[in-house]
């Protein structure tokens, strides 16, 4: 959905209140793909990109480096942006008016990424034994084998049913607990054939890989995504300027629930039902910019089978009422 992604963030980067240098960020860098997007497709702009994962960011440096000083990458977890972009003022990188005016728009594409599921060795797929990794950042202490080793299972069984709603979380949990006392889980093999073993081949009959729910889950345990999640959405939207556009792209119901639960609350004006009018300081402060969730296109699909499952959603800010700029000390 690159195309669309640029039409929707461009109405942002193209508004009357974007500065001349308006700023993009591309929360969810990966390999660098919408941000090469907003790139050719906005010469005047500045993309931050940012990401967790070293390895999604030096190939996207690589890719982008002849964009010059108008890519600029940054490694944090997504909810770390504020950090990321005092940082880059402060170091000179991005322009001054990002103390006045913030950012024009952003792009949040969330969940693993293709790049990250297409290297088996960091074991985010159940098609290959791997290490039980799925650590986005590979610096991070938690992996998906010390979650099966070391959590109660009430933990486990908890995990499982909140992230991945398997209907078999408890049984799947009491199987796992009765095997790692015989041998603690190193590789994804091994957790894929206790899968097959635990749940009844009725149900892996539909609903797609009997191993999916459980993964996704333990994923999502590992890198804390819900969490980071809940903290971005009212971080980056206070560095929005009037006009300026943010978009999410969410790939399974938690992460869409989240996103559709704290866009409608940004956008609800806080005037008590059944007043005769707008009471001043009460007026929502955005506005959705897409009727409900959009979804891939059958041609989308065709070309990229992993966009099946993707819902967009898309803002606006509308009123600069609870704006936050974000000032730095200026040296005496």
């Amino acid at each position: 959905m690159r195309d669309r992604m640029v039409e929707l963030v461009g109405q942002g980067v193209n508004s009357d209140n974007a500065p001349e240098r308006p700023v993009i960020v591309d929360g969810t860098l990966g390999a660098g793909g919408h941000s090469e997007a907003f790139l050719d497709a906005f010469p005047h702009a500045i993309v931050v990109g940012l990401d967790r994962d070293p390895n999604a960011l030096a190939e996207a440096n690589e890719r982008l480096a002849g964009y010059g000083d108008r890519f600029v990458s940054y490694q944090t977890r997504f909810d770390g942006v504020t950090e990321a972009l005092e940082d880059l003022m402060g170091q000179g990188v991005l322009p001054e008016s990002m103390r006045e005016h913030g950012i024009s728009g952003f792009l949040f594409d969330l969940g693993v990424s293709s790049m990250q599921l297409d290297q088996p060795e960091r074991g985010f797929a159940y098609a290959v034994d791997a290490p039980l990794d799925m650590r986005m950042d590979p610096s991070s202490p938690l992996t998906a084998a010390e979650i099966l080793n070391t959590y109660s299972h009430g933990e486990i069984a908890r995990i499982l049913k909140t992230y991945g709603d398997e209907r078999f979380a408890g049984k799947i949990a009491s199987a796992v607990v009765r095997e790692r006392d015989k041998q603690p889980f190193e590789n994804s093999g091994r957790l894929v054939e206790l899968l097959y073993a635990t749940i009844p081949a009725a149900s892996r009959r539909s609903g797609g890989h009997p191993a999916k729910r459980t993964f996704q889950a333990l994923r999502i345990e590992v890198n804390a995504e819900l969490e980071s999640l809940e903290n971005l959405i009212p971080e980056i939207s206070r560095w929005m300027h009037v006009g300026a556009m943010g978009v999410f792209m969410s790939y399974q119901s938690l992460e869409d629930k989240i996103v559709k639960k704290a866009l409608v609350q940004l956008s609800t004006s806080k005037t008590p039902a059944g007043l005769p009018m707008e009471l001043p300081g009460m007026e929502a402060e955005f506005e959705l910019r897409t009727r409900g969730a959009e979804k891939a296109s059958d041609a989308e699909i065709e070309r990229n089978s992993r966009a099946a499952p993707v819902r967009v959603r898309a803002f606006s800010r509308v009123s600069d009422r609870g704006k936050t700029t974000f000032p730095l000390d200026t040296p005496s």
